[in-house]
């Protein structure tokens, strides 16, 4: 292994440590607002217990997924001068306004929400939770774009002199097709994990602690699970238009996805390929025909073009060189992250299920799905975020500049060697630190509120609760 090798690892690793954070903070934040408003407008004690039971899990997670994005800023310098000089102007600017706007409303008035529970009006408060999820979204959107300019560039003109691209048309940038079509799937993805994330917590407590809170913790659970499976809908039909969208502006990808070698029309889908180990050819297949011409067009009859085409299509407006990303990674990812968005999905309604009418949800397995559920849609997202990176192979801006040439020129072995196992190590400590902790907090349950929530006639005084 060479030092490119090694650097990609370690942002491989990295990133999708620190993409376990994202998708509880986004989707957790509008939920905990979303109990936050039902205890304003309702005055009952049980929404306020949840607000302060979820928001502390929600905090946990928000200053792990802080520490360990902050990591990740330092690599573009050390590991990838290169691949940060081309794209640098044109990152600038959604990367600055995430920083400056997204970021500083996630911060700012998330810890006005913390501190001020005994210092502002509810009605303020109650603001100050659903600013810093609005942040959230921002933020989300603001890193997709310049994402999404690795997909598919667009809105720049390239500097031949300087080397880099530069930004032409920032609003290019902002409504890049991959994008519109990236933001709606990940957000919706993000709150199937947050719904997952409240609904197994809750349920757990219901099943393991059923004299403790049994009613407080069955709204949550229902909220969950209502969630999760909204979400998921949501998720299907707005990956259905990312696939077409892929489809157009990287079909290499979506060929690796489905183990498509040859240019088919109409194009069946893969429910299982077995292919040779260096994926260059498939042996068996086991396939739906005509469905992927119409997840990938739109129509039934729609032509999908295959990797061998594709190669040969590439080699003769690029170069010379092997254009196709690792296949098996590529079409195994894809089938995970559907089958356990499907599971999540499955298991919230069979938990919804199991506490219909007021019924008292009981059994060994109903437990033990209570227990993996939030794990489910979480490892979802990360096997497609890892089929949406290793798909764009061997490119690191997909037709413009290609993995091998982003990393630092003087970079040793050694030097990436040594940092990848330091932030390692970090990492394991962290991530035993945030196990810990939400497994402390989780199993302590509802706080006690110390003094009486605000009735009609004071709404407008602080609540005198803090953390």
């Amino acid at each position: 292994m060479d030092a490119l090798d090694i650097a990609r690892w370690q942002f491989g690793i990295t990133t999708v440590y620190h993409f376990f954070f994202v998708p509880i903070t986004i989707g957790t934040s509008f939920l905990v607002a979303g109990m936050q408003t039902a205890w304003f407008r309702t005055h009952k004690e049980k929404y306020l217990r949840l607000t302060k039971f979820f928001g502390k899990l929600f905090l946990i997670n928000f200053a792990m997924g802080v520490a360990t994005g902050i990591v990740q800023e330092f690599q573009f310098g050390m590991n990838w001068s290169d691949y940060s000089r081309f794209v640098g102007d044109i990152f600038g600017a959604p990367l600055a306004i995430e920083g400056l706007l997204a970021f500083f409303l996630e911060s700012t008035f998330l810890g006005l929400w913390i501190f001020g529970w005994d210092r502002l009006t509810p009605r303020v408060h109650l603001a100050t939770i659903w600013i810093a999820a609005v942040g959230t979204l921002l933020s989300s959107y603001f890193i997709l774009a310049a994402n999404s300019f690795m997909q598919n560039p667009v809105g720049f003109e390239f500097n031949a002199e300087k080397g880099r691209a530069e930004l032409t048309d920032f609003g290019a940038v902002l409504t890049n097709k991959v994008l519109l079509a990236t933001v709606p799937h990940q957000i919706f993805a993000c709150f199937m994990v947050a719904g997952a994330f409240v609904g197994g917590i809750a349920m757990w407590q219901i099943m393991k602690h059923p004299d403790r809170d049994a009613e407080a913790f069955r709204t949550a659970f229902r909220l969950g699970a209502v969630t999760l499976i909204v979400a998921g809908l949501g998720t299907i039909v707005s990956g259905d238009y990312q696939g077409k969208i892929m489809t157009e502006v990287q079909p290499m990808k979506m060929a690796a996805a489905e183990g498509l070698y040859e240019t088919s029309e109409p194009a069946p889908f893969s429910i299982l390929t077995i292919g040779t180990l260096d994926g260059s050819k498939e042996v068996y297949k086991l396939e739906v025909p005509r469905l992927l011409s119409y997840l990938g067009t739109g129509s039934f009859d729609g032509k999908v073009e295959g990797i061998n085409s594709l190669q040969a299509k590439y080699e003769e407006t690029y170069g010379a060189g092997d254009y196709s990303p690792n296949i098996p990674i590529s079409y195994w990812t894809f089938r995970i992250m559907i089958t356990l968005g499907g599971l999540a999905m499955a298991a919230g309604a069979w938990m919804l299920w199991a506490t219909r009418r007021g019924r008292v949800p009981s059994g060994r397995w109903l437990l033990r799905t209570a227990i993996v559920l939030p794990l489910l849609p979480l490892f979802a997202n990360s096997f497609g975020w890892i089929f949406t990176e290793m798909g764009r192979q061997p490119w690191i801006v997909f037709g413009l500049m290609p993995t091998s040439a982003g990393v630092s020129p003087g970079t040793t072995l050694a030097e990436v060697l040594t940092s990848l196992i330091a932030f390692t190590v970090i990492y394991g400590v962290l991530a035993i630190v945030e196990v810990k902790l939400l497994l402390m907090y989780i199993q302590r349950g509802l706080p006690e509120i110390p003094t009486e929530s605000p009735g009609d006639d004071d709404i407008d005084a602080p609540l005198a609760f803090a953390y």
